[in-house]
């Protein structure tokens, strides 16, 4: 059974940091792309963040900079570390593994005060 379980949301002030992680359980871990996306109220799904398996890592230009994407493929964990946090970026924050299939965790709520 597949599982990709995100945590470290929350509540930060802007200006802030967080770290989210994600882990899976039940594929292949090294040979899946691994993804960060979000989800704003009344708003599309955006990809926030990107690692290949070879660890080549890409960013949405809001997040350049702030964020910062890493896997463990020891630990089958993907993390995304954001710095400098913005009101804009509240939204729930989804991990997506990609290889033959794809597979979504259940999401992860950050809240960003102003």
């Amino acid at each position: 059974q597949v599982q990709l379980v995100e945590s470290g949301g929350g509540l930060v002030q802007a200006g802030g940091s967080l770290r989210l992680s994600c882990a899976a359980s039940g594929i292949r871990f090294n040979a899946f792309s691994m993804h960060w996306y979000r989800q704003a109220p009344g708003k599309q799904r955006e990809l926030v963040a990107t690692i290949s398996s070879g660890g080549s890592t890409r960013y949405e230009d809001s997040v350049k900079g702030r964020f910062t994407i890493s896997r463990d493929n020891a630990k089958n964990t993907v993390s995304l570390q954001m710095n400098s946090l913005k009101p804009e970026d509240t939204a729930v924050y989804y991990c997506k593994a990609v290889w033959s299939r794809e597979y979504w965790g259940q999401g992860t709520q950050v809240t960003v005060s102003s």
